[in-house]
């Protein structure tokens, strides 16, 4: 069995990314800068968003972060969105998920300058995606298509079976997964809660993909041997013997299905640090994009 550990590959481009900022600075260029909205408290998001200031920093972006309180409107937030994509300085931002309730997550989207949406959310850069062209990948099915490429993972001609439809990493995974080229050539099924018999459908998967957030779902009676395993989950599983009194737990049982995977992505360090290194990687595609177009 072998892990795919998301955690050394991230920081493996981080490195990349690094070199690659140090000789812009050195021809005196202007370095890639990330931005990030965050409207209210959110625990998760708060902690997720302050890795990501702390990665930009680390690789030699320039980062800023616009705090907006719970209680804003839809129409502020629009104003700063509006603001962000017309400051020329501003490579590429992301709106932090999810949002309040007053706020219409896709009227926010939407709002954002395509060239500058280096989270791949809006409808035109996942139509591109989806039809193959140059665009920014979302960044969690990125950095899995970065993991498989990377440990060298055959997906010619494989089953590939995703497990959720999220519009963040279901959908577009069994996209890229069919996809021409490497990764992808795969024959994919993707797999929902509607979905009947789904242990039929996964036993007969060459590769899976699960971003479910259900704890231990995945089972090893569920996977056949030599199976290639992606774990997308995150859940917070309460753990009075944790000092944090939790744990980090994903959707696969990896106990007992790492007995059975050829390749499997712990959790965490598995897909979680790729999807900040991915993020990174574009907005360095967004500042070369944009220094062709001011060229």
């Amino acid at each position: 069995m072998i892990l795919l550990d998301g955690k050394k590959t991230a920081e493996d481009i981080k490195i990349e990314i690094t070199k690659e900022v140090d000789l812009m600075k050195k021809n005196n260029e202007k370095v890639p800068h990330l931005a990030a909205i965050i409207v209210g408290n959110d625990g998760a998001s708060l902690t997720y968003v302050g890795s990501k200031v702390k990665a930009c920093e680390r690789v030699g972006f320039e980062s800023t972060l616009v705090k907006m309180p719970s209680t804003t409107s839809e129409n502020e937030l629009l104003k700063k969105i509006k603001q962000l994509n017309q400051d020329d300085n501003i490579d590429g931002f992301i709106v932090q998920l999810p949002l309040p309730e007053q706020i219409d997550t896709q009227k926010v989207l939407m709002a954002i300058d395509p060239s500058k949406d280096v989270d791949g959310f809006h409808p035109e850069n996942f139509g591109k995606m989806a039809l193959d062209m140059t665009t920014f990948i979302p960044a969690t099915p990125f950095g899995i298509l970065e993991l498989l490429e990377r440990y060298n993972v055959e997906t010619k001609g494989k089953h590939t079976v995703v497990i959720g439809r999220s519009h963040i990493v279901g959908r577009p995974m069994s996209i890229l997964m069919g996809r021409k080229g490497f990764p992808g050539n795969s024959t994919v099924t993707l797999t929902h809660s509607y979905t009947k018999n789904i242990a039929q459908i996964t036993t007969q998967a060459d590769i899976i993909i699960t971003a479910l957030g259900v704890p231990n779902y995945l089972k090893a009676e569920m996977v056949k041997d030599g199976a290639v395993i992606i774990d997308v989950g995150i859940t917070r599983v309460n753990d009075e013997n944790n000092p944090k009194g939790y744990v980090i737990t994903g959707d696969v049982d990896f106990e007992n299905v790492s007995k059975k995977a050829s390749h499997i992505t712990p959790v965490p360090g598995g897909v979680g640090p790729m999807t900040i290194a991915m993020l990174l990687k574009n907005t360095l595609l967004a500042r070369e994009q944009r220094k062709v177009l001011t060229q």
